[in-house]
Parts: structure tokens; sequence; C-alpha cells
């Protein structure tokens, strides 16, 4: 992943696949059954659920033609002894592998699946400059949305509707002798995988709001059966340590474990992180846990 997509705020929520005829839903196709969890306190919900359908996913399969063709396209046109042979490869190859990775990890963490789709969705926004600064260096023009070519281009995807457009069905503009034609071609597509990622995100911000993802879920079901201890006057012993009980993180529910600051203006003093870090930067002072 280039370092222009490094930087990208997490946000729960599922992995809403856009499948090969263009509709949006779950990315639970084609993917083998884990083990459900075991019973717990909340409502009967699912427990972790099947993943890795991600090679049916539309995004998935324009992503994997773009990654080829820049593959192609930077040792063809690009000086070898360049970065930018280096970061154009490593930004293609990040926003279809996160794809990837998203779907397997959605079976255990939303937030994590969320956060591995906005990682691919700004990687082919770095991509896409690096194209878009290739034929500005080079003086060559970018076809405009409208030229002919660019709308032959996306008319590949429509005609395809019925199966996934393959590399071949692009040959005609990414095995041209031109590096501008080929460019222009590339940028069409990421255009189009743009386009498909933001419509999974949305789809997946929604069943996240309907659902929640298993550790979430799981989360949940604990806050609300300390509540049912509390409140039938059963509770359990709390996990201490020292002599506080150990709290609940703030933004995640999970539990949080103790630590010892090692810089800043803090440093050698303890506080609560929590044990989801890095996904979650969840803090708590020591001094107001027990309190909570």
């Amino acid at each position: 992943m280039g370092s222009r997509a490094a930087q990208l705020m997490s946000a729960p929520s599922e992995l809403g696949s856009v499948g090969s005829d263009g509709s949006v839903g779950s990315d639970r196709s084609d993917r083998s059954a884990s083990p459900a969890a075991p019973p717990l306190a909340a409502p009967a919900r699912k427990g972790i659920r099947p993943s890795g359908g991600y090679r049916k996913l539309r995004s998935f399969q324009a992503t994997t033609i773009i990654y080829d063709a820049t593959v192609s396209f930077c040792a063809r046109f690009v000086d070898k002894h360049s970065r930018t042979v280096d970061q154009m490869v490593q930004a293609a190859r990040s926003g279809r592998q996160n794809i990837a990775e998203g779907s397997r990890a959605s079976a255990t963490s939303s937030q994590t699946e969320l956060r591995l789709v906005n990682i691919a969705r700004a990687s082919l926004d770095e991509l896409l400059l690096d194209y878009e600064d290739y034929l500005r260096q080079h003086k060559l023009a970018q076809w405009t949305k409208d030229d002919p070519r660019a709308r032959a281009v996306r008319e590949v995807g429509i005609t395809h509707q019925g199966q996934p457009p393959t590399a071949a069905a692009y040959a005609a503009w990414l095995a041209q002798p031109d590096p501008a034609v080929i460019a222009s071609a590339v940028i069409c597509l990421i255009h189009q995988a743009n386009y498909l990622l933001d419509r999974q995100i949305s789809g997946l911000e929604r069943q996240f709001i309907h659902e929640g993802g298993y550790s979430e879920r799981l989360a949940a079901a604990r806050i609300e059966e300390r509540r049912t201890q509390r409140s039938t006057g059963s509770q359990a012993t709390p996990h201490v340590s020292g002599q506080e009980a150990v709290p609940a993180c703030p933004l995640c529910a999970q539990p949080m474990a103790l630590r010892t600051a090692r810089k800043g203006e803090h440093a050698g003093s303890q506080f609560w992180g929590c044990t989801a870090y890095p996904a979650c930067k969840g803090t708590r002072p020591v001094e107001t846990a027990s309190a909570d």
C-alpha cells in the first residue's frame, strides 16, 4: 500500500458486496461455513459468519485487471530504477489484496473489514493520481469522460452483466503500443472500481446497522450479561488487576488491559488500553476505572 493511503479512519460495518450482476448484498456467497459461536446471554444471533467469497465480488474482479495492467504498464513504459514503479504496483496490489483480506476478516470483525476495504479504496485513488501524473508529465492527452474510447471501455462492464469481464475484454486498449491509450483505459477502470467500492462500503454500513459484526455482538452480549448479573445480584467476581475491576472499552466495549506509558509527559504512569489495539485505540485513566 502506498504512503498516501496509509492514514485512514476505520468505522464499524460489514462487507456489502457488489456481485457480478451489479447488485449490492452480503459477501457470503461461496464461502465455507465456520463453527458457530457458543450460546450467549443476549438474544440468539448468528455466531461467526462464513467468509471469503471475495472472488465473486465485482470490485475484486475489476481490481485484478487493474493490478495486472499496472504491472505490465510499469514494465513497458516506466524506468525500472524509478520509485514510481514500486509505488504504482504496490498501490494496485493494495487495491486488490485488501478487498480479499477484508472479506476474510468479516467473519469476526466488521471494524477490520471496513478498514481494509477503505484502504483498498484509498490505494486506487493513489494509483489514479499516478496515472494522471504520468500523462501530464509526458505531455500526453487523457481521455475526457465523454470520449468515445472512454465510453467504449465503460460499455464492456455493461455488456458483461451476466458474466464478469476478463482482461481479454479490454485487450483492445491494454495491449496498445501507445502508453496514453493504456493509461487512459486504466483510469476508466479505476473509476469503475471506485464506484463499486463506494457501493460496497455503503451496503456494508447499512448491514452493520441492522446486524453488527461478530465481535461487536459478542461485546454487546457481555455487557448485557453484566447488567443482568447486577440487576439480579448474582454478578460473578470481576477480573481484577491490582485493586481495580477491569473496565470495558468506551469505544468498542471490549475488556481493557493495564498498560504503562513509555514516552511523553505521562511516561511510566499506568492506564487502561483496549485489548483490541491497534484496531481500537480506546483508553481510560486508571484512577477512574473502578468507578466505571
